[in-house]
């Protein structure tokens, strides 16, 4: 590094040559999310022009290679030459940042992409771009080689129809993951704003496939439908949806609501259909209101209200309790916190959503006194465990089993207390907790065994959850507490490895296991802390020569390499392997194979948990059916 420092060490970053040089400040990473996001943003675009009123139709095509294809029927990108800079405004659009139709008021009066970076982030990051742009009776291209404009538009013949297309091909250069796109990820956003604008017609088509699939997303029922998604497969309080909405200081308010006989509640938050993970004063208005309604209606049911402590009132975790809701804003100039618009921050929609909800779910309850009385029986019954799990969490120190740092009998600690390092293998049965005892290292990975069935969270009150014996000892261990409680920052280990047999009985305490992780802590599914572990199936030994294989398909490709016969062992169970070989195949991070657990989109997921977890056996036969074609079996 030179000590030189002067004029000539100052870097100007031109055109797009910023979005190449840090692409995270942008979209995010250059993983697979970032990639996706890149769909995200042109479709965001289309979907700006539909909340304006000019588009009905979106079209989404994976082409071969990878190439994404954008289509809407909106009144196209301008391609007039613009007055201030002197290229066409597609040109400008698609070569500058902060260039778009969304800063002008008179083009868009609401809309998600306000920064005006998004298209071009896309050119930039692109190993090639076309867009095509058909308005007022003529046909427009204009092609672009890493964000670097090839020709000036050109027009290309006559069309009837009007709208945008835009093809590009990801850079590998830049997304050296992958550039390969998930269908299904790409699905649940598609999904998710068909939902959010009723009446669109989003058609997602897949051509990389030998038989190309197609799906059509079009709700006309909007986030009522929405919900009604959510809690497919579950009985609801009332039958249908409540349904809320108004405008006030030009922020358009949508809000839609229902309970259901599950205790986990599962609100979504979108401004201009952004995605607000984070929540904001939207959310705060809504809950400040449901609160204060429920509150209202318990003060005038002396049945219910006997049943309450003294001077006690209903919180919002009580009337939250197996609330699935959809609460969508448009607001003219939102503020986020951050490009990743994942908070509200505008200090006026929470008393506009508080006074909107407070009046119409008033007036609702009022002309339907059997559904506020369900609702009040389910929120005085959620107080009473509420109070019960406090004092569980109280007595949890107290209850045998555990030493005096309030850690589990069965829990066989990692030295080390740095959480970074540190790993805990939640084993199936004591029998191959022994054996992992023996084959960790002890400095960083813990052990920590279970035995008999495990509880079904999906369908238990958080006071049983809190007291089930074989939950206590996976809280205790984890140590951050489950729920409303859940601290992150005290998280023990950051690898939490589910370790289970390769059976129909492993698998179904993995899958217990991930829905109370899912419900209570899903945190730890967001943030990557959690993993399955990937045991052998078989074990091949051919002279001196041993050979560990994860497949039947792996064990018929080492099984054709050998001459001669061979010994092939079948594990049946974590037991059969001595914990020798438990460590070289399982443990030893050097050697190890393990899938890590992730959440590509929520909405699917907590709409899946809910199906196959659930009490209703129908919607789970249909997904079985449905699904079953995607399943190997082991016989």
């Amino acid at each position: 590094m030179s000590a030189n420092y002067s004029a000539s060490n100052i870097t100007v970053l031109k055109g797009l040559e910023a979005v190449r040089k840090r692409p995270g400040m942008y979209i995010g990473s250059t993983g697979p999310d970032g990639l996706h996001h890149l769909v995200y943003e042109v479709v965001d675009n289309c979907i700006d022009e539909a909340m304006a009123g000019f588009c009905d139709t979106i079209y989404v095509v994976l082409e071969k290679d990878d190439v994404v294809r954008v289509e809407d029927n909106g009144r196209g990108i301008p391609v007039d030459i613009h007055p201030g800079e002197g290229i066409s405004a597609l040109e400008l659009v698609l070569t500058r940042l902060h260039a778009g139709g969304k800063f002008d008021k008179g083009s868009y009066k609401v809309s998600g992409g306000l920064h005006g970076v998004g298209v071009s982030c896309v050119n930039a990051l692109s190993t090639w771009l076309e867009a095509t742009v058909e308005k007022d009776g003529k046909k427009h291209f204009m092609e672009f080689r890493v964000g670097e404009t090839v020709a000036p538009v050109k027009e290309i013949g006559a069309s009837d129809r009007r709208g945008t297309t835009i093809r590009w091909k990801a850079d590998p250069s830049i997304f050296t993951e992958t550039t390969t796109y998930n269908f299904d990820v790409l699905c649940g956003r598609l999904r998710e704003l068909a939902f959010l604008n009723n009446g669109i017609k989003i058609y997602f088509r897949d051509e990389r496939l030998t038989n190309p699939k197609e799906v059509l997303f079009q709700f006309e029922g909007g986030i009522r439908q929405f919900v009604t998604y959510l809690n497919e497969g579950r009985k609801t309080i009332p039958e249908e949806p409540v349904f809320i909405s108004g405008e006030r200081d030009d922020v358009q308010v949508e809000v839609s609501l229902q309970y259901n006989d599950g205790y986990n509640e599962n609100i979504l938050s979108f401004v201009n259909d952004i995605n607000t993970k984070e929540g904001g004063t939207h959310l705060e208005g809504f809950k400040a209101a449901l609160t204060t309604v429920m509150n209202e209606f318990l003060k005038n049911n002396a049945k219910l209200l006997k049943k309450m402590d003294k001077e006690e009132k209903l919180t919002g975790e009580d009337v939250r309790a197996g609330l699935t809701a959809v609460i969508s804003v448009k607001v003219p100039e939102p503020q986020f916190e951050g490009q990743t618009k994942t908070k509200l921050g505008n200090t006026e929609v929470r008393g506009i959503v508080m006074s909107l909800v407070n009046e119409q779910l008033t007036l609702f309850f009022e002309q339907n006194p059997r559904t506020i009385e369900h609702i009040l029986e389910k929120a005085v019954a959620e107080a009473a465990a509420r109070i019960a799990a406090r004092k569980a969490k109280e007595a949890t120190r107290r209850k045998t089993g555990m030493d005096s740092f309030g850690l589990p009998g069965k829990l066989a600690d990692c030295s080390s207390k740095n959480p970074e390092e540190c790993e805990v293998y939640i084993v199936e049965g004591d029998s191959a907790g022994g054996s992992a005892k023996q084959g960790r290292n002890p400095k960083i990975q813990a052990i920590l065994p279970l035995w008999g069935k495990m509880l079904n969270v999906e369908r238990t009150r958080i006071d049983k959850v809190i007291n089930n014996d074989k939950l206590q000892p996976v809280i205790a261990s984890l140590g951050t507490g489950i729920g409303k409680d859940f601290n992150i920052e005290k998280l023990r280990y950051h690898k939490i490895i589910i370790m289970a047999d390769a059976d129909v009985d492993g698998s179904h305490i993995s899958t217990l296991l991930l829905t109370f992780f899912f419900r209570y802590m899903p945190q730890l599914i967001e943030q990557g802390y959690v993993y399955i572990a990937m045991p052998p199936l078989y074990k091949i030994k051919h002279g001196k020569k041993e050979h560990y294989v994860f497949s039947d398909e792996e064990r018929d490709q080492v099984l054709k390499t050998i001459d001669g016969k061979a010994d092939v062992q079948r594990y049946k169970g974590l037991g059969e392997m001595e914990w020798k070989e438990l460590k070289e195949t399982t443990m030893d991070p050097a050697n190890r194979k393990m899938k890590r657990v992730q959440l590509t989109d929520a909405v699917e997921a907590d709409h899946i948990f809910s199906t196959l977890m659930g009490e209703e056996v129908e919607p789970r036969r249909k997904f079985i059916e449905e699904n079953a074609v995607y399943a190997t079996l082991d016989v």
